[in-house]
């Protein structure tokens, strides 16, 4: 059945997330949304799930019938992957201008709450509240995710580091402004041939009284080093957080994070 002519059949969750022009997960395989009544059945790149509110939610991408993007973004809230998600939802926000993020992480919040299916809701509301939009790639994304559910405060995304005129000097992947710590991410596709520049911002950094906590994509995998350091780093500035709560952190996908 071609999926133009299904009047209630929408492309749903990731395959969505793609036409809205959301990258961070892969398009593939394809996941059709189909009411409960239909007889339609997981075949080879689809998989079939049943949903309610079709007609309500349904919008249209390059002629194909998707969800809504409010709708995409809060059902992956509650069942992607919870770094993966957070991706998602720091893309959408970051497609949006400044002062209409407020009013879509509304709406999330609001679809969160109405949704029927109650599983996935409370931590789906934990990274709504999180993401900023300010994440420069899926992969700082991922770190966020990472130093919040290792029990760290939350740091500031894209923080800016101000020269003596108060204007940008360098903007720091995760920090916390008033404790001067900052956590970089060293991507390999984004730091390639730049080696030098990036130990000098660093070791500028560390004159400006920054203590910078440099992250390595196994790290994301394997988070002792990053735990530990970060650990040294907030008792440097005299905040114990050996006795925080941490979360419950599943292994990320084997595939690994997209390169910044």
């Amino acid at each position: 059945m071609p999926l133009v002519a299904a009047a209630q059949l929408a492309v749903g969750r990731i395959a969505a997330a793609f036409l809205h022009g959301l990258t961070a997960l892969p398009a593939t395989p394809v996941h059709l949304v189909v009411p409960y009544e239909s007889r339609q059945r997981n075949r080879a790149g689809i998989v079939i799930h049943n949903g309610t509110g079709l007609i309500d939610d349904r919008d249209e991408r390059q002629g194909v019938p998707v969800l809504r993007l409010e709708r995409v973004v809060s059902d992956l809230a509650c069942t992607a992957h919870p770094p993966l998600a957070l991706a998602v939802i720091d893309e959408a926000l970051a497609g949006l201008a400044e002062a209409d993020r407020p009013a879509f992480r509304r709406r999330l919040q609001e679809r969160l709450d109405a949704r029927p299916d109650p599983r996935g809701t409370r931590i789906g509301h934990r990274l709504v509240d999180l993401a900023s939009g300010r994440a420069a790639s899926p992969s700082e994304s991922w770190l966020m995710w990472c130093v919040v559910d290792l029990g760290f405060p939350v740091p500031e995304a894209n923080l800016p580091v101000p020269g003596i005129d108060g204007q940008p000097l360098y903007y720091v992947d995760l920090g916390w402004r008033q404790l001067r710590i900052a956590v970089e991410y060293n991507g390999y596709a984004a730091h390639a041939g730049r080696e030098a520049l990036d130990v000098a911002r660093i070791a500028d950094l560390e004159r400006r009284g920054w203590i910078v906590v440099i992250v390595e994509v196994d790290d994301l995998r394997s988070t002792a080093r990053l735990e530990k350091e970060l650990l040294e780093a907030f008792l440097r500035r005299g905040v114990d957080l050996r006795g925080r709560s941490i979360g419950m952190l599943r292994p990320l996908p084997h595939r690994g994070p997209r390169q910044s």
